[in-house]
């Protein structure tokens, strides 16, 4: 059944692209998909076809209708997933590297959305069609701790939570070379990249603030283990300041890519506590991921300085 969406533009949105608008509203959606109901005149600005460049205005009124093609719901798929909690208002998983966390441009299949359809039908009438049950995402390559709402009012609530930076992150993350205190915190902003808009960076023509914690657990030749805090949650956050930092992510092939005779087999970032308060009982809660065995493998063949931090 086709269904209608509309908005009228706030002095706040004014001067933004018709498709970049629509895409922060269409939660899921992404702009390629945008720019292809922008070009079918499937969208109206003032009740009138506009080019995905049109920057709108204040007190633009923009509508979209859309119908979604079988191709665009998502499947449920037997993928075996590594449950650490669940009841009737949350799940918490343990994410594998490698594995989606919801579909994008031509990824429909295989991300922990399909499996969580499967394990849970109820969450697909949760949050956005695209996305259903998901306030927050681990990068592909990440692994570790996520939260899950299987309630409209569980999203609600943990989406406050993580807007609100009440969400206490943790990774383990395994970085080229030595850092210069033993704990510090990077403030660098970020965003799109200002000539590469696939990639996040501290070059970049619209600045969000950022800000990422670490502790140096332990120190070995080439690298060092740290401990890492983000208190904001932006895209690739992590890996940016670091890499920006020139103590790129180990296994990091977007950000920092670099030699060594001991190769890391995926990205070196875990997530491994998340602490929330629960969304309907509101007790403090707190979940813990331990570091994947192929990332304790290679810990174990990587030569250890005698001046440890442990």
């Amino acid at each position: 059944m086709p269904e209608k969406k509309s908005w009228t533009v706030s002095s706040s949105d004014a001067t933004q692209r018709l498709d970049v608008f629509l895409a922060s509203k269409m939660r899921g959606w992404s702009r390629s998909l945008i720019q292809k109901m922008i070009e079918e005149k499937k969208t109206s600005v003032n009740r009138m076809p506009q080019k995905p460049s049109y920057r709108i205005k204040e007190g633009d009124s923009i509508e979209i209708r859309y119908e979604l093609s079988p191709a665009e719901i998502i499947p449920a798929e037997n993928i075996p997933i590594t449950i650490l909690f669940s009841d009737i208002h949350i799940i918490v998983v343990d994410k594998l590297s490698g594995m989606v966390v919801h579909p994008g441009p031509g990824i429909c299949r295989n991300t922990l959305v399909n499996a969580l359809l499967f394990h849970f039908p109820g969450i697909g009438k949760v949050g956005p069609s695209q996305r259903p049950g998901i306030v927050h995402r681990l990068d592909k390559e990440t692994s570790g701790v996520m939260v899950v709402a299987r309630t409209e009012s569980a999203y609600r609530d943990l989406q406050r939570q993580f807007k609100s930076r009440e969400v206490e992150k943790n990774y383990l993350g395994l970085i080229w070379g030595k850092m210069p205190q033993r704990k510090g915190r990077i403030t660098w902003a970020i965003g799109r990249h200002r000539k590469h808009g696939d990639r996040i960076s501290v070059k970049t023509k619209k600045p969000r603030t950022a800000e990422t914690h670490y502790v140096v657990e332990e120190e070995y030749k080439e690298f060092s283990l740290l401990r890492i805090k983000p208190v904001t949650g932006r895209t690739h956050q992590i890996r940016v300041h670091f890499a920006t930092s020139g103590h790129s992510i180990v296994g990091d092939t977007r950000y920092g890519v670099r030699k060594s005779r001991i190769r890391c087999p995926r990205l070196f970032l875990h997530s491994t506590r998340l602490v929330f308060s629960h969304p309907a009982t509101g007790e403090l809660v707190d979940y813990h991921s331990p570091l994947p065995q192929e990332l304790r493998d290679f810990l174990d063949k990587i030569e250890q300085t005698p001046h440890s931090h442990r």
